[in-house]
């Protein structure tokens, strides 16, 4: 038994502790990053296949969604945070017994959390579209949309925490074969309810909620066969009081900053909804690309949270900043190289989605401001990766608040109040990454000063 779990991790997990680490990192980010891209492709094929097989007015309605769901969603997706920080510290200490209690309880919260907010998000839905301005024309079709997306939380949310178990030892490997077969299912399905079916809107709501339970079923039946401190029995699924705690500790604070931010973003997409529906569309395009780049560059972000919490668990202070440096210029690379070329392709990019010359000419417009410098936005959660991973999660949800979300309201009502165009709406995003970004990096300097900078004999808990 102890041959079969050992080849396992070998084969699975990375070792985060010593030799290299940006051959380590890559390997880490790789299969990460391809993962996101994944997930993207469930709500890139709804909205291709709707652009192309419904009309601008159902790629719009899907468009005006995605902030409201990101909202729901994001916070959960922080809350993941507090459960990979967890596992790795714990994981790292060889501390088997804690980490498979945070396993029982991060399953436990997602699946109650899960099904509470599917309630939560019936009961807003329709109200906050329609305070979001979205236009009349589309605003049924939207609310049919994410009512029925929401029925899939429960699943989302599950495979969010799932995953970041998974992340927690290095496997970013799992999460990506899972993924594969989802985002089959869900092109078929997508296909087969639009053109066969004819269900328009509700039938690629349909789809994706489908998809996203195969995905959150693969990750949970993982952990059951996992051996040692990842198994899960689910017969013995319960919320630990302490770990539920300590999760909240780092995770609440990223979740709340991710809420909130949606939030922000919903008063953008208002914004944007005041152009009218063909702007709506291509803003909708061109985000769905921007998409792409920014979960490939997130996946730094997961592999600096992963590895900086893993070396603090086992006393490797020296490493911190090595771990910082190296993902800032993957990061670099990544959002540098992905985000030129997209913009470069552009036109051909946008025409998948939609062939209507004035939708992407509107998107070309949101990608010259956004997608082309998209790279900032990675230096800013960067940053964030090693402020978590470090146990600090208030103050980089703080400054981002601050910096990027407070930025842009303020923005809105004064500057582009007074000028109301795409581009002087657009701008605000990366200005907001170039302040942001540099605060977090005093907030590093501050912060990794309270521990040692050489290595300990013993892996210690940092403060968390």
């Amino acid at each position: 038994m102890e041959n079969a779990e050992s080849k396992k991790k070998d084969s699975y997990s990375i070792d985060m502790l010593n030799g290299a680490l940006l051959p380590k990192i890559l390997l880490f980010c790789i299969p990460l990053a391809l993962s996101g891209i994944l997930q993207l492709l469930f709500n890139a094929a709804d909205i291709i296949v709707l652009g192309r097989f419904v009309g601008p007015d159902a790629l719009a309605a899907v468009g005006a969604t995605s902030q409201l769901i990101n909202l729901l969603v994001n916070i959960f997706i922080g809350l993941s945070v507090g459960v990979n920080v967890q596992v790795a510290r714990y994981y790292a200490q060889g501390r088997h017994r804690d980490v498979n209690q945070v396993v029982e309880t991060a399953i436990a919260t997602s699946l109650s959390f899960g099904t509470v907010f599917i309630l939560i998000g019936f009961l807003i839905s329709a109200p906050v579209l329609e305070l979001m301005g979205t236009p009349s024309e589309v605003i049924s079709m939207s609310v049919l949309y994410i009512r029925i997306y929401f029925l899939g939380l429960p699943a989302i949310v599950s495979y969010n925490f799932g995953a970041a178990i998974l992340r927690a030892i290095g496997d970013t490997k799992r999460p990506l074969y899972f993924l594969m077969v989802a985002g089959v299912v869900n092109v078929f399905l997508n296909l087969f309810f639009v053109i066969v079916c004819g269900l328009g809107v509700s039938g690629v709501a349909i789809a994706t909620t489908i998809s996203n339970c195969i995905s959150a079923i693969l990750v949970i039946r993982t952990l059951t066969k996992e051996e040692g401190a990842l198994r899960l029995d689910l017969k013995k699924l319960k919320i630990n009081k302490i770990k539920f705690l300590r999760i909240l500790k780092i995770g609440f604070p990223a979740g709340l900053q991710g809420g909130i931010f949606s939030i922000s973003n919903v008063l953008i997409q208002s914004s944007v909804n005041s152009f009218g529906y063909i702007v709506m569309a291509g803003s909708t395009a061109s985000a769905n690309l921007e998409g792409f780049v920014y979960n490939a560059m997130n996946s730094v972000y997961q592999a600096n949270l992963s590895f900086t919490s893993q070396n603090i668990g086992a006393g490797k202070y020296s490493r911190i900043n090595r771990i910082l440096i190296t993902c800032l210029f993957v990061v670099f690379l990544i959002g540098g190289i992905m985000g030129g070329l997209f913009y470069l392709f552009g036109p051909q990019l946008l025409s998948i989605y939609s062939d209507d010359a004035d939708v992407i000419k509107a998107g070309m417009v949101r990608m010259t401001y956004i997608t082309l410098v998209y790279f900032l936005c990675g230096f800013m959660d960067v940053f964030v990766g090693s402020l978590r991973g470090m146990g600090y999660a208030v103050v980089p949800m703080i400054v981002s608040l601050l910096g990027a979300c407070a930025f842009r309201v303020l923005w809105i009502f004064t500057v582009f109040a007074a000028d109301h165009t795409m581009e002087t709406l657009f701008i605000s995003y990366p200005i907001s990454w170039i302040l942001t970004a540099f605060v977090h990096f005093l907030c590093f300097k501050r912060i990794r000063a309270k521990f040692p900078k050489e290595d300990e004999l013993r892996g210690i808990a940092a403060k968390a």
